[in-house]
């Protein structure tokens, strides 16, 4: 028989060993190393990395497919690259986000967006210092959020973005009024999202653009390839930036209800030296002379089959906008 000191002793024992069942886990856990980002040097990294760029710039939405197993491959025989995985991330965005180009979407297109928040949370966590992907991973945990009714996570991506436009202003303002910019016109954060395109402006330029007029043309001496503002113009990620920023402006204006507004701001899209080249001029062009009619079908759900007649960010070039070269 065990005498009271001893199984009192034994009490404690099992005690600790069931408080360590749930302790040490969590110790075991948090005291795990981080991952450790190892940057691609592989021919097939830099292969799989080249085909995402041709895919994009040249506006290939049908070899999504083809360049994500690539890219994927080559991930996975190196889990710590984040450049291969922020590809793969917008790869699922783009497939997502211009759905409208397909006949018939499939319910599990929706899986892109649990896919891309993934890579983008990944990317995140091995290039911590790009803001880019944390305006990225912030949009996506909105849209996963809002799809799944998933209202913490939805709160936890709009808080992410927050953090994000103060990170870089100059990107992610346009990014948190781009994934914003699907609210109702009545909503306070579309309003929000909307005053975020003029911020864009007013960080770009170093003062604030005339909110009547949106005139742009003085401003055009400013343009740079290099520092935090080098975002406010095209390059070559993204060729027509600077186009497709003022089309979507033009589209939440008219949202908004600000027709005439709109048009002038559409207009500054002109003054881009590549504006001929651009493959959505056509689109600007029809947008300013629709401004009016626009603003009652902007404010719709799109309808099945529309690829164009609805605001920016659910059209069938919400990405290509800015990004496709030609």
């Amino acid at each position: 028989m065990l005498k009271p000191k001893t199984l009192a002793l034994s009490i404690s024992c099992v005690a600790a060993a069931v408080l360590c069942s749930g302790g040490c886990a969590s110790v075991a856990v948090w005291s795990a190393p981080e991952k450790e980002p190892l940057a691609a040097t592989s021919e097939q990294a830099r292969q799989a990395n080249v085909q995402f760029w041709n895919a994009l710039h040249g506006g290939h939405y049908d070899e999504i497919e083809r360049v994500l197993e690539q890219l994927t491959a080559a991930y996975l025989a190196n889990p710590r690259d984040g450049q291969t995985a922020a590809h793969i991330g917008f790869l699922h965005t783009w497939r997502v986000s211009e759905h409208a180009r397909l006949a018939s979407p499939r319910a599990t297109i929706t899986d892109d967006l649990v896919l891309a928040r993934k890579y983008f949370a990944e990317a995140t966590l091995l290039v911590p210092g790009d803001a880019r992907f944390q305006g990225f991973l912030a949009g996506m945990e909105l849209s996963e959020g809002a799809v799944h009714q998933d209202e913490k996570l939805q709160r936890q991506g709009y808080f992410k973005l927050l953090d994000a436009k103060d990170a870089w202003p100059e990107f992610n303002l346009f990014t948190a009024g781009y994934v914003l910019s699907s609210l109702p016109h009545t909503d306070d954060k579309y309003h929000d999202a909307l005053e975020y395109q003029w911020e864009t402006l007013d960080r770009c330029v170093g003062e604030p653009v005339d909110r009547r007029t949106g005139a742009y043309a003085r401003y055009m001496s400013l343009e740079t390839l290099s520092g935090s503002k080098r975002v406010c113009w095209n390059s070559w990620i993204a060729p027509h930036n600077f186009e497709g920023f003022f089309l979507n402006m033009g589209d939440m204006l008219v949202k908004s209800g600000e027709p005439e507004t709109a048009r002038r701001i559409y207009a500054n899209a002109k003054l881009s030296k590549t504006y001929v080249s651009w493959p959505y001029r056509n689109v600007l062009e029809d947008r300013i002379q629709q401004a009016t009619d626009n603003v009652a079908a902007f404010r719709k759900p799109p309808l099945a089959g529309e690829m164009t007649r609805t605001i920016m960010g659910q059209t069938a070039f919400a990405c290509m906008a800015c990004h496709q070269e030609r």
